[in-house]
């Protein structure tokens, strides 16, 4: 296509899109499945390219997009350095390629549940974010820069360069070398993630999000408590106290670091959450208000002010969470499910919020071709009436039968139109 028609046909998705998450009715279902490493497999590329051969993965993800004209959005082209992580030693992940790992190159990073902050250190988190970053967090999170656990800065007479004597030190400067290499590598991965989302857009795909964020509550739980550490804290009141005054304070470093979208030009204003600990069963109906819910939605709230949409992207079972989820403005969010009763939730959210999501990436990979039909079907038959439907995954794709794959198009095609 021409680059005119190519820019036409942007507009057509952004727009399908939006009208789902307005509420309104559009020619057809919105498709916008989670394609994540498929899209390189699917091309004669892995996982592991993502991380260290960028350009094999970037070519592979516009020839997946380009021969999928029914999709309305594209992932983006978003890579990660392995050789920047391998430079940092990162602590909370493994990852196809790193050397000596047992992950496969077709599979996706594996996250190593870390405790880098104990229950005695939330005060002095609370009092000094940043000095506690740069001397507990950073070194017990990336050992190569274990240095900068001894830098203390007094201010006493400051009338030359005394100031930044702690800075001297040899292993400092050792440091200070290491974090240019990690600093080079990913500005590499950057640019070149840049490229390919920039040529996704020329042949006609939008990003489905431009911003990333966390609920507060799973940035404590993921990167400083840990899964269980974070368990030991919701049965201690005093425990508690803190976790609100840290979740109210991740709260406001997110609203701050996403204040871009006032000034910023985009055509694709949406912030996308994944969201980890906080499923039916991980906390009673007090704390999920308490903790997870009320910090998130301060965050939300200040997107919605900035006419950017929240991409909810909650992960595991949610249908004791429905109800409070219709606490939004209508029409301003987009709620995606791995597993509810999407009947269900059509009635609660039908019309509060689009919704999306359910449709398990395990039938696309080992199910039959019958039944990935009848799923899709049912989906339809279930989300569709009156629009704010978005069709996806229960998750993100990558790996499948490319026949079932066929199947699901087609069922979308024939049944997804209004």
């Amino acid at each position: 296509m021409s680059s005119a028609e190519n820019q036409a046909k942007f507009n057509e998705r952004v727009e399908r899109i939006n009208k789902a998450i307005r509420l309104e009715k559009t020619d057809r279902v919105p498709l916008a499945p989670f394609f994540a490493s498929w899209v390189q497999r699917s091309q004669g590329s892995s996982y592991r390219d993502i991380y260290y051969d960028f350009e094999a993965a970037g070519k592979a993800a516009v020839a997946f997009y380009q021969s999928h004209p029914m999709l309305d959005c594209s992932y983006g082209a978003r890579f990660t350095s392995g050789k920047a992580n391998e430079l940092a030693m990162s602590q909370m992940i493994d990852w196809p390629g790193r050397p000596g790992t047992m992950v496969p190159d077709t599979s996706s990073h594996q996250v190593i549940e870390r405790e880098f902050m104990t229950q005695e250190e939330y005060p002095e988190m609370l009092k000094d974010f940043t000095g506690f970053m740069l001397r507990k967090y950073i070194p017990r999170a990336y050992p190569s820069l274990k240095a900068f656990e001894n830098v203390r800065l007094t201010p006493t007479v400051v009338l030359n360069t005394s100031l930044l004597s702690p800075l001297y030190s040899p292993a400092i400067q050792e440091a200070y070398g290491v974090l240019k290499q990690i600093c080079d590598a990913d500005a590499e991965c950057a640019a070149i993630s840049g490229k390919y989302s920039a040529q996704l857009a020329e042949i006609g795909f939008p990003s489905l999000f431009t911003g990333a964020s966390e609920a507060p509550y799973d940035i404590l739980g993921d990167y400083f408590r840990g899964t269980m550490g974070i368990f030991e804290d919701l049965t201690d009141d005093d425990m508690q106290e803190y976790m609100e005054q840290a979740c109210d304070m991740f709260a406001d470093q997110q609203i701050a670091a996403l204040q871009y979208f006032r000034f910023v030009p985009m055509p694709v204003k949406r912030v996308f959450f994944p969201l980890h600990k906080a499923m039916d069963g991980f906390m009673n109906d007090e704390q999920f208000e308490r903790l997870y819910w009320k910090p998130l939605k301060k965050i939300m709230m200040a997107l919605i002010d900035m006419d950017v949409t929240p991409y909810i992207y909650t992960e595991g079972p949610y249908n004791s969470r429905l109800e409070m989820l219709t606490d939004v403005p209508k029409g301003k969010v987009l709620y995606h499910f791995e597993k509810v009763d999407m009947k269900e939730a059509k009635r609660i959210l039908g019309g509060i919020a689009c919704i999306s999501g359910n449709l398990p990436i395990s039938q696309l990979e080992f199910g039959k071709k019958e039944t990935v039909v009848n799923m899709t079907r049912q989906l339809l038959e279930d989300c569709m009436p009156d629009g704010g439907y978005i069709f996806d995954f229960d998750g993100s794709l990558e790996n499948a039968n490319p026949e079932n794959l066929d199947a699901m198009f087609e069922t979308l095609e024939k049944y997804g139109k209004y």
